[in-house]
This record gives structure tokens, C-alpha cells and sequence, in this order.
């Protein structure tokens, strides 16, 4: 692509050198740079990519992207000086694979809880509805009906648009993607055209990245800021946060509910462990899932499919069709009659989102033993939190591991044990750092009636220990000790 071309987006401060050279390849990688490349130097949370510009000589890039002049330019080099190089790369990226976000309907989702089943289950509603789709989750990436690894909740700009074109090449017409805080706040969707947003809810998380809760609602808030007018802003409106969102927003505004008047209102019927009997806008579905969290998701997407131009009564047929998201609220039977509950929830608010669905249904004819850990090198102040609130609404709580990754897992646990503050949640407390062994521990104490929390991972199939990743899936373990 011509650089001229590429930049023509571009709000440019300042350009030195040649705009009629044919670039070759975009990276922000120094490691990838080539000769004819642009390289784009991004100020990351550890690393600077402008520090990397004098290494960069022999390679001979036909440009680079910065933020402030380099002492040393590669021979030949345009520098093109920018405010902010990340959102650069956004829209550089966006442009360099043919703005293909443009090209199809893109529904954004972002919110603590729920981003990934409320996001997926557009995915499958838009293949419901007969359309090819695509998605970008924490889960798994769909290019139509193709897997792609994930790696991030979130992916870099590139590595968005280049699954957003093959989306596009694939005849996709829709796509849902999970927008996580640090995505927003680091610019990773700079350039790219949402069709809608939705807003799931707000409680403390990565405090450990944005220091504070309102620095973690403002890049929450800034997606929805960035929203065109053509968009709609779905946002729940029994989140104390959700109105928040919507205040600066050009695109249509839209809300969700399950206790107040909104545009989209939901109300639940029955509920039990295989489902619930959802009522929404008045009209009855049975689903596949169940809680109140999973009502709320439920509601949204049908406020985002009916947002999209779909007929509400094909929506609640496809909602009944639609299955739970792999490891959450993933139930497991065993033979002698108690049920374990695969879930992600990782945060206190999620923790006791989910207790709070089994106690529901299971009310007081069985008991509920929650297994739950903490991950390492992540937001201390919220271990406390999660392990009061868990203790609290189970009959007994097994404090383990969790992705304990360079602390020590005694330590994590440590910081768990001190929101048991009262001898009454001690006693019914046990801490056991291994994680199979709590498991295992878990699923010999529960009895017939009993359901078995298993929290914190979810879909995750590892345990990231000093550095290294080891094999480790709940779903496999549960398997295993309901086996023995």
C-alpha cells in the first residue's frame, strides 16, 4: 500500500521525508520490521517502542510511527510524529486491511461480568438467525464456523483487523467481540466501526492496572463516548453505572432490565439447574441457562439482536435454541446424585452472582461447597472480598489455587483467609493449595442433592505456575473425581 494511502487517516503532527513509497508491511514488533516496512512505536504499560528505533538501522523500514523525534532515523526513513502513536496503530491497521469493521455489523460488549457469554451468544444468535458470523471472545476466536486460538480478551489492532477481514473474505455479515478495560484504555480499538455496544455491569476488577475503580469505569465509559450516531448503546440499567455510559454517546440509547422500566425488560419464571423460564417484553422462553446473571445476558442479547433489525419472535425462538458458553455455570452430574458447577467467575461480585442462581434453586435440600482461589500478581484487595462473600453463601468453602503465576500460593491464600473474619466463617472454611486435591476433597464431602462450586477458571485449561504453563482443566478434574 502506498504510505500516502495508509495515512490518510491519520491526525499527522508532523511528516520528514517521502509519502510516495510503497510500504510493505505494518508492525509495532521491532522484531518483525523488514526492509519497506512501517513500524509503529507504541508506549506499552512495561515497553516503549521508541526505544527500539535505533535498532532498527540495518533493517531499513521505509517509515516509522512516533510520538516524539528519534535521535537516530534509520537511512531513508519517513518519520511521520503523531499525538499518540496506539491510536495510530488502530486506525492504521484498520486502513491497511481495507477498514473491514466497516463491512459488517460489529457489536461490541464490555462490562466486568458477562462480556463473554453475552458476546458469544450474538455469535450464535447471528448463525441462528442465518447469517455467517464472527467472534472475538476470551474464549475462543470464530472466523464463521473456523476456531481461532485466543489469546487475549481483548487482541492488539492488527491482530483485530486481520481476523476482521478474513470475517469479511469468509461472507460474514455480523461479528461480536468482547471489549475489555485495558483494550479501551491502551486504544486497541482505535479505528474500528461498532454497529452497537452493550453494557453488562461494573464491580471492582483490575484495580491492579487502572489504580482506581473510576479510572476502570472512565475506559469502560470511552467505548461508549466513541460509539457513532448509526450505533445503539444497549446499556443495563440496573447497574448503578449503567446510565454513566450513556451520557456522552452519540449513538442511539438503549436499556436493559430486570427490576426497572427499560426498553428491554426481562423477568424470570422458573428457574433451576438445567434452565430457566425467562419472560421477556411479556413473551415467554425456556432457556439453557441459568441465574440471574445469565437473565441479564439473555436480555441484552435480545435487546442487541432486535437493535439489529431482527424479528423479535424469530430472537426469543433462536434464545431457546442456544446453549451455555464453555465453563459458565457448566454443569457436571454425578453418579450418586450431587452437581458440580464449572464457572469463571473470578471477581467477589461474580463469586456471588453465581451462588446466589444454585442457592436459588436449590434452596434448603442440599448443601452448596464452593472451591475457589485467586490469581497471582492481579488485584490483591479483592481476595478478601471473594472469599468473606463465598464463604458466606456456601455451606462450606475450600480456599486453592488459581493461576498463582510468580506469588507464592501460601501467600495468595493468606490474603483470602483474612476476609474470614468471623469464627463462624473460619469453621466452615479449609484451605488445600492444591487445586486437584480441593477438588477432590470437594467431591467426597458433597452428597446426594449437593451442588459443588467450582469458581475462578472456568474455560481456562492450565495453571500458570512462576512463569510456566501446566495442563489443568476444572471440567476434566470434576470428571475424574466423580469417576473415583
Amino acid at each position: 500500500m502506498k504510505l500516502q494511502q495508509l495515512i490518510e487517516n491519520l491526525d499527522t503532527l508532523r511528516v520528514d521525508g517521502s509519502l510516495d513509497k510503497e510500504i510493505t508491511a505494518l508492525t509495532s514488533d521491532s522484531r518483525q520490521v523488514s526492509e519497506g516496512a512501517m513500524f509503529v512505536a507504541v508506549r506499552g504499560v512495561t515497553v516503549d517502542g521508541h526505544t527500539f528505533i535505533p535498532s532498527l538501522v540495518d533493517k531499513k523500514p521505509a517509515a516509522i510511527v512516533v510520538e516524539e523525534a528519534p535521535a537516530t532515523v534509520p537511512e531513508g526513513a519517513t518519520v511521520i510524529t503523531v499525538k499518540n502513536s496506539a491510536i495510530a496503530l488502530g486506525l492504521l491497521a484498520s486502513t491497511w486491511y481495507g477498514n473491514p469493521s466497516s463491512k459488517l455489523r460489529l457489536v461490541g460488549v464490555t462490562g466486568t461480568n458477562g462480556k463473554t457469554t453475552s458476546a458469544t451468544l450474538i455469535y450464535e444468535m447471528s448463525r441462528l438467525m442465518g447469517y455467517k458470523a464472527g467472534l472475538l471472545s476470551t474464549v475462543v476466536n470464530y472466523v464463521d464456523t473456523e476456531a481461532v486460538h485466543a489469546s487475549q480478551t481483548t487482541p492488539d489492532p492488527l491482530t483485530i483487523n486481520r481476523l476482521l477481514a478474513k470475517m469479511v473474505e469468509a461472507g460474514c455479515s455480523y461479528a461480536a467481540m468482547e471489549v475489555s478495560s485495558h483494550a479501551a484504555d491502551q486504544h486497541r480499538i482505535a479505528g474500528l466501526t461498532f454497529a452497537g455496544g452493550i453494557f453488562t455491569n461494573l464491580t471492582r476488577d483490575h484495580l491492579d492496572y487502572h489504580k482506581t475503580f473510576q479510572n476502570y469505569l472512565n475506559a469502560k465509559k470511552s467505548f461508549f463516548d466513541a460509539l457513532p450516531a448509526s450505533a445503539f448503546a444497549l446499556t443495563n440499567i440496573d447497574d448503578r453505572n449503567g446510565e454513566v455510559m450513556l451520557q456522552n454517546t452519540a449513538a442511539r440509547k438503549l436499556t436493559y432490565s430486570l427490576r426497572s422500566m427499560a426498553d428491554f425488560r426481562g423477568k424470570i419464571i422458573e428457574s433451576h439447574l438445567d434452565g430457566t423460564l425467562l419472560e421477556i417484553n411479556g413473551k415467554e422462553v425456556e432457556t439453557a441457562f441459568t441465574g440471574r446473571f445469565n437473565a441479564y445476558n439473555l436480555t441484552a442479547v435480545y435487546g442487541a439482536s432486535v437493535s439489529l433489525g431482527w424479528d423479535p419472535e424469530k430472537v426469543l425462538v433462536a434464545m431457546s435454541r442456544l446453549v451455555p458458553v464453555a465453563g459458565r455455570f457448566q454443569a457436571f452430574h454425578s453418579p450418586k446424585g450431587c452437581t458440580a458447577i464449572v464457572d469463571y467467575a473470578h471477581t467477589p461480585d461474580a463469586v456471588v452472582n453465581v451462588l446466589t442462581a444454585i442457592r436459588e434453586v436449590v434452596g434448603d435440600n442440599g448443601r452448596i461447597i464452593t472451591v475457589v482461589g485467586a490469581g497471582g500478581n492481579r488485584d490483591k484487595g479483592k481476595r478478601p472480598i471473594m472469599a468473606r462473600e463465598a464463604s458466606r453463601l456456601s455451606d462450606e468453602l475450600i480456599l486453592t489455587s488459581d493461576n498463582p503465576r510468580f506469588e507464592n500460593p501460601a501467600d495468595i491464600l493468606h490474603d483470602m483467609e483474612a476476609g474470614l473474619d468471623t469464627d463462624e466463617l473460619r469453621a466452615n472454611a479449609t484451605s488445600v493449595v492444591d487445586r486437584r486435591e480441593a477438588i477432590a476433597l470437594a467431591v467426597s464431602r458433597a452428597g446426594k442433592g449437593d451442588v459443588i462450586l467450582i469458581a475462578g477458571k472456568g474455560h481456562e485449561d492450565y495453571q500458570e505456575i512462576r512463569g510456566v504453563k501446566h495442563h489443568f482443566d476444572d471440567a476434566e478434574e470434576v470428571r475424574a473425581a466423580f469417576a473415583r
